[in-house]
Parts: C-alpha cells; structure tokens; sequence
C-alpha cells in the first residue's frame, strides 16, 4: 500500500515538474502573469520583452515601457509593469539597445523607432486592445517616448515621468549644480569647474544628444498625456519642467492633457527621504494615478489641467556654447604646452651650465604646477562621473580637496612672480642654454595661470 502511494506522488511529481519545463515564459504571481515574447526593431534586429498582464486578461488597455538612460536592467521597469497590471492595465518592457549607447553616442530618433516596435508587438498580443496601447517613458524616455508619439498613432496615449523640457547638457547642470547647493558647496567648484567640464564635454562631441530640444516634438503630439514629476526631484528640475509642457501644449492649443506634480516622489516617482535616495515603495498615490488615467480615457484627458509646479533651488539655464578661445583643441594644446614647458625646463637642467640659480621659486612653480593639473583633473572627473551628495567637511562654502587645489595654484602664481622679479639678475651672465630654459619655465608658468584661472583654480 505505502509503495502504490510512493509511486503515485512519484508520478504527480514527474507531471509537475514537465508541465513547469514545457512552460518556461509565463508565470502567475499575485494575480499578474508574465509572458517572455520577442519584439522585432524595425531595422530586422530583434530583442527580448516580457508581457505583464493580469490573470486572463483579453483586450486590455496596454502600456509600452521606454528606458530611462543607462543599460535598461533596472528591476523598477518590472516594478511598474506590475503595478499597471495590478491597475488592469496589460505593461511590455522589452530589453534596451545598448550596441552603440554609450555617454558620447546614443541615438534618440532609434530608440524612439524601438519604442514603437514594441507598441506593434503588444497590439498583436491577445491579452492588449490594439486601440488602446500607448507609451510610458522615464527620465530620458521622456525624450525618446514623446518622440515616438509624434511618429505614429498607433500610439494611443503618452505618460511620462521625470521627463525635460530642456536638453540634456542644461538637465545634467542643474542636477550638478542641485547636488552641490544640497551639500553647502559654492563658488568656483560649481561655476567654473562643473559648467566648464560640461561644456567641454559638449564641444568635445562627447557628450551624447547634448542640444537636443523637446519641445517641438511636444507641439506635434496629438494624443492624450499624462506628464507626471515628483516634487523632490533632484535630476529634472519639476517645476520648470512642468512649465515647459504647459507652454508648449498651449501654444499648439491642445487641450487633452494632465501635468501632475506628485508630492513626496523623487526622479522616478519612488519615495524619498530627501529626494536623493530613491526607497524601494513607489510614491503613494503614482500606481493608482497612471491606472486609473488610463482606464478612463479619454474622458480623463480632458480638459486640461495642471498642478502646481514643485518648488525649485534655482532655475535650469542653457549652457553657452564654447567660443574658439576655449575650445577643447584649445584647452588641450595649452594643457599639453604647459606639460612640454615644465618638461623641457626639468630636463635641461641635467646640463650644468643651463642652471639658473636660486632654482627654490622654479621647483615650488613645477611642482605646483603639475599637482593643481592632476587634482583639478581628478575633482572634475569625480563630479562629471558620480553623483555624489556629500563631499567631506567644508570650509567657506568649499571643499578641503578644492581649497588645498587653490592654495597650491596661488603658490605657483607667486613662485611666477619671484622668477619674473628676479629675471634680470637670473639672466645677467648666463648661457644661451640657461635663457631658454628660463623661458620654459616662464611660459610653463604663465600657461599655467590661464588654465587655473579657466578652470577656477584661481577664482573664489
């Protein structure tokens, strides 16, 4: 009897477990399922997307997610996919393009024709109505989703969150400068060093859809939006944000919108403690306003309407372009003059009857030289590459790291100035050998203090 039991479990268990394996796509969770399809780019390129949707869901409103930037792997896209299917809503994420997206390039207009491709492939799912399949896009999907809307009708609704009505470069500075007022920094470290390294990265082609302007991609789009910000965002300025939508859907005298400020919400509609962090718990309230907007279109578009815009530190400005003074072929022709300066004076001293005498000023202008290049290198590639919060104890508004950068760059300016002072009775006497080498060091010096005073090194 025991082993006719053994058995019979031993066959239900062998069932189970084929039937697990010969459905390896879908599964049910909380009353969401999940299906794995493959989503065809209109270039033949294909890539994964899962389909979340509720438990027999057939003919539902659908919703496509666009990325936000970085690789798309962000376990929040599921977060909301979920959410939405919790609402009733049938939500695709598919995988990002990531061949060819990197800081320097990344391709707005292709992106958009992905975010399409996957609206293609949810009309064709039984679970979505193809007439009611629209897009979601986050941070930067709320320049490559409005872009796709304006493209095509089968897109039949728009929702952003955290999107910009401004271009990237001026987004990245105001975020830069947001952080920086947050921590108590000010001064040169902001207005100088920040805004030149992004300008620079701009003319240097290496800072990916820098100048690209939303706006007119705003004016052409026709369906139904639901433009959501978080009243804590620290990455999009909210409220001038807000105002560009509203400005721009005003003149074109579209009247199916909603622009919602969400309060306690951060970049990504996420709860926050200071708008910094992001907790795992989207902000109460976002889940249920994208359901319930969607489920009732189109008379939740209607009319217009708009919030209150968040309160910001500070307005976004737009980044001057850089003039031909200082430009990044310039900047580096006088980064790589003043190493070879530096260089060639160093090397020339090997020959004894080169040498100056009193070479005290010389060292301390070398030395300090090549250390306020280093670290000014250093600090800028720290701001541009992480975003920091807290920068260590500060002194005037400044960081130790700054402050000890500009105290070396004043001691290279007044080491400048002991050799120029002392230039006739350095010179009196001496070999052709030892004037050029003077004069290296002179222009090491003097090509020093332009780029110091360029890069703040030497401004309060």
């Amino acid at each position: 009897m025991m082993l006719s039991i053994l058995r019979r479990l031993a066959v239900f268990a062998i069932m189970l477990a084929a039937l697990c394996c010969a459905m390896p796509t879908a599964y049910a969770q909380a009353g969401v399922t999940t299906v794995d399809i493959t989503v065809t780019r209109g270039d033949g390129s294909t890539t994964n997307g899962t389909v979340h949707a509720p438990v027999g869901a057939t003919g539902r409103a659908g919703v496509v997610l666009v990325h936000g930037s970085g690789d798309g792997r962000s376990a929040q896209y599921a977060q909301v996919a979920d959410a939405f299917a919790r609402a009733g809503i049938v939500a695709l994420r598919y995988d990002k393009r990531t061949e060819g997206y990197t800081p320097a390039h990344r391709d707005y207009s292709l992106l958009a024709d992905d975010a399409l491709a996957g609206v293609a492939a949810l009309r064709n799912r039984p679970e979505a109505d193809p007439a009611r399949v629209g897009l979601w896009g986050l941070s930067e999907g709320g320049w490559v989703a409005p872009l796709a809307a304006s493209r095509s009708a089968d897109a039949a609704f728009l929702i952003t969150v955290g999107a910009n009505s401004g271009p990237p470069a001026a987004q990245q500075m105001w975020a830069d400068e947001t952080r920086f007022a947050e921590a108590g920094v000010r001064g040169s470290m902001i207005d100088v060093l920040a805004r030149n390294g992004i300008r620079q990265l701009v003319g240097a082609g290496q800072f990916a859809q820098a100048d690209y302007d939303p706006i007119p991609v705003l004016e052409r789009i026709a369906q139904p939006v639901l433009a959501i910000w978080g009243d804590l965002d620290r990455l999009t300025p909210p409220g001038d944000s807000l105002r560009g939508f509203q400005a721009a859907f005003d003149r074109m005298g579209k009247t199916n919108y909603a622009l919602v400020t969400l309060s306690g919400a951060e970049h990504a509609a996420h709860q926050t403690t200071d708008g910094f962090d992001r907790l795992p718990e989207l902000a109460p309230g976002y889940a249920e306003l994208m359901g319930d907007w969607v489920n009732a279109l189109p008379g939740s578009a209607t009319p217009a309407r708009a919030d209150q815009p968040a309160a910001q530190g500070h307005s976004v400005s737009i980044l001057k372009p850089l003039s031909r003074w200082e430009s990044p072929a310039v900047n580096l022709a006088l980064l790589g003059g003043i190493v070879l300066a530096c260089t060639g004076y160093a090397l020339a001293g090997f020959v004894r009857t080169w040498r100056l005498p009193n070479p005290r000023p010389a060292q301390v202008l070398l030395a300090a030289a090549m250390i306020g290049i280093i670290g000014a290198v250093v600090q800028l590639g720290y701001i541009l590459m992480t975003r920091a919060t807290s920068f260590g104890p500060l002194l005037f508004g400044r960081t130790l790291p700054w402050l000890a950068l500009q105290s070396v760059a004043v001691c290279a300016v007044i080491a400048l100035g002991f050799v120029l002072a002392r230039s006739r009775r350095t010179l009196t006497g001496a070999t052709t050998g030892a004037r050029i080498r003077w004069a290296l060091l002179v222009c090491g010096g003097t090509g020093f203090a332009l780029w110091a005073i360029y890069w703040g090194l030497l401004l309060p």
